[in-house]
Parts: structure tokens; sequence; C-alpha cells
């Protein structure tokens, strides 16, 4: 059913275009290497291949630096690959360049402007033309928690503020469990660090991480963050930090083991991988907010497309773009990553865990309350560097147990600083 779904709306979307004689064609270079993610874009590949496309994709495994050395490597050769996962700032770096290719006929004829999240427009369309197509909507200021430990610890409800938190992971290392359950890296470390700043001062935040200002960086409210994270990193996280896969940070809470994690959805998938059900290995709610609102940090896959002289890479262009903007796509991809779609009119009532249903709540609420915003740590807001600066500075901070907060909050602004 599905094939035959995607085969005739590819149909209808190549005659739309003019491409009768069309070969369509792709080879989307990406980082999607492993795991719930590897599994996830093989649906695209399966639609793709479904509708009449030929299928290539090249992936790059390990960090977002990796796929970006190939990216460059490739255009300098004159070579660019017709898609590529790319997102936040970068599509933005790359545009400029003027080798970006526009979907703005297609984005018309679909309406994509109606119905993509609203704070995802100016990062797909950073001069005012579509030349990126959204995947997914990831939250990352998620806790993930084990009612399990909490109840044996006499944690009656998922915290709210940062005080409850604290509250409740001093009665659960009283227990003899692990409050959180981590794996220090850079991106762990950042992701953990900016739901912390954001669930303090979300004017801070936004200064800070969003606008690279680095007089917000140095000061007080970021160093009460760093205090916060301090506490996090000394009590409530345990040595196995250091050598811990970041993929099984999850099983901890799922088995019972530890009591909270923060992370984004993909938790979903390696939870749901693992066997471990929702309500009863683990539940879930929006880490904790120190101003009572609803709140969502975003981050969002997306494919940039490049010009191509070869006409089957142009229409394969077309092809790829609409089938990641269809609400089918939209649907099995994000239902397989544990995200939300990026369409806002996608119905997440079947088929969908919980979580994702409530992650969909929230980001309403959150466009309605003024409080979505993007995410630093996963590359959706500063240029590449000036995030690697901060992203070390924070690693250096959690590595080095006698730096104190104002020294990592001044190294911080120091090191980002430098790369603007």
């Amino acid at each position: 059913m599905l094939k035959l779904k995607c085969a005739v709306a590819a149909a209808a979307v190549l005659a739309a275009v003019g491409s009768a004689e069309a070969d369509p064609k792709t080879n989307l270079l990406h980082q999607w290497a492993t795991g719930s993610d590897a599994a996830a874009i093989a649906k695209l590949g399966e639609m793709f291949t479904a509708a009449g496309g030929q299928w290539q994709q090249t992936a790059i495994a390990g960090h977002t630096a990796n796929t970006l050395a190939k990216l460059r490597a490739d255009v300098v050769a004159g070579n660019a690959p017709p898609a590529v996962q790319l997102k936040g700032p970068e599509i933005a770096e790359w545009n400029e360049t003027g080798g970006t290719a526009s979907m703005d006929e297609l984005a018309g004829q679909e309406g994509w402007d109606k119905v993509v999240a609203p704070e995802l427009l100016p990062v797909m369309k950073p001069k005012g033309s579509w030349v990126a197509a959204p995947m997914n909507i990831h939250r990352i200021n998620w806790l993930w928690a084990s009612p399990k430990v909490m109840q044996a610890a006499g944690v009656t409800e998922m915290p709210k503020t940062w005080a409850e938190f604290n509250a409740a992971c001093d009665k659960i290392v009283a227990s003899g469990k692990i409050c959180i359950s981590h794996s220090t890296a850079d991106w762990t470390d950042s992701t953990v660090f900016e739901v912390v700043v954001y669930g303090q001062d979300l004017d801070l935040y936004r200064k800070a991480f969003v606008e690279g200002n680095i007089d917000a960086m140095r000061s007080d409210g970021m160093i009460k963050a760093f205090e916060q994270f301090r506490t996090m990193t000394s009590k409530y996280m345990d040595p196995g930090m250091n050598g811990r896969d970041w993929d099984s940070m999850s099983a901890l809470v799922g088995r019972g083991e530890a009591a909270f994690h923060i992370m984004g959805d993909w938790t979903i998938g390696l939870l749901t991988a693992a066997g471990f059900k929702e309500g009863t290995d683990y539940v879930c709610a929006q880490a904790p907010t120190d101003w009572g609102k609803p709140g969502f940090i975003l981050n969002s896959d997306s494919v940039v497309f490049f010009k191509q002289k070869d006409p089957d890479y142009v229409e394969g262009q077309k092809l790829l773009a609409h089938l990641i903007l269809s609400k089918d796509f939209q649907t099995i991809f994000n239902q397989a990553k544990g995200s939300i779609p990026a369409r806002l009119d996608v119905d997440l009532s079947n088929g969908f865990n919980p979580c994702q249903q409530l992650s969909q709540k929230d980001l309403n609420a959150s466009i309605q309350a003024g409080t979505l915003v993007r995410s630093m740590a996963h590359n959706m807001t500063v240029p590449q560097k000036v995030r690697g600066a901060m992203m070390d500075t924070i690693t250096e901070f959690v590595a080095t147990p006698d730096m104190s907060a104002k020294d990592a909050a001044n190294a911080m602004a120091d090191a980002a600083e430098a790369q603007m």
C-alpha cells in the first residue's frame, strides 16, 4: 500500500513540474550511519525507490564535522552532492556560496509555508527562498524518568523546577541509585547544560545561545547555571559517565538503575528498540523550568539541495523534497526516529508514542507562549566554530572538578569571542 501511495504521489509531482521523461535519482550525503538514525533514513530510501527513483546514499559516521569535510571536498572538486543533511546556520552559510538549489516552485505548489512550523521557516529559507526541506522536529528539553526508582526513593512526581529536581536527586542518591544517567562528551554535556540555562533563564538563553552575546555568557545568570550544572555533575551523576556509550544512557533508566536522563527525543527510539515500555519502564516530562510556562528547545534535521547539471538529479531533488514534506514520510520517519513531524498538520493520535504526542502539544503551547527556541548544542543557532568553542569549554568544566563556575563562564565567553 505504501509503495502504491508513494508511486501515485511521485507521478503527480513529476507531472506537475513537467518531467515525464525524467529518471529521478539522488545521492544523499548524511551522518545517520548507525542505530535508530540509520533505520529512520532507510525509510526514506525505501519510499524514494518505491516512487520510481534511483536511491543512493553516502553515510559518514561520527561528528557533523566529518560530513562537512566530505561536503567541502566534493564542492571544491566540482561535484556537489544533490542532497545533504545539514541544519541550522550551516544552511545559511552554504546558501551564501550561491550553490544551493531553489525548491520554491514545488514549495508553492504544495503549500509548505502554511504547514511547516514557523520557527523553521527562516532556517529553511535563509534569504526567503526554500533551499532545504525539514524532516522533523526534535525536542531537546526532555526529562526521562524511571517510575520505579522514583517511587522507591519517595519521589512522588516529576520535578517541575530545578529546586524540585535537586530535592528529588538527593532522595534518589540516598536510596542508593544513580540520579542522572549521563555519558560525558561535548554534545551530551552541552545538551544538559543548555537545558539548565533555558530552564533557569529564558532571556539569558536567547541572548547567549541564540544571539551569541558575549556579555550574556559572562553574566551572573550564566555563573548560576554553571553552579547548578556542577551540582549535577558532582553529586547526581556517577563515575561511569566517563566511559559510557552515549546510546546506553537511556537503558539505565529503562532497567531501573537510574532515575533521570536529560536528552532529546531520539531517546524514544533507543528505549523502544531495547523493549522498554512507556508508562511502565519510563515516563517523560518537560525538563525543569523556573518560569512556569510551557517550554520547547527545538532541533530539526533537514536536507539541503545543491545545484546540479544532470537533469536526472534535478528531478530527483524534486521527488526527494516532495517525499520529505509528504505526510506519509513525516509520519513514518518520525515514528521510527522518536521526533515529531515538521508539519503541524499531521495527526499523531495513531502510531505515535505518548511522549511524541505530548511533544506536539507542548510545541503548540510554546509557540503560543513565545517560549520556543532553537538548540545551540544541536547546531541550530550560532555558527559551527562558535558552537564548538562553547561546547569545548562546557566539557572542560565537566572534566575539571575544581574549575569554578565563574571561571567557566569567562572561559566560554573568551572561547566564543575568539571565533567571532
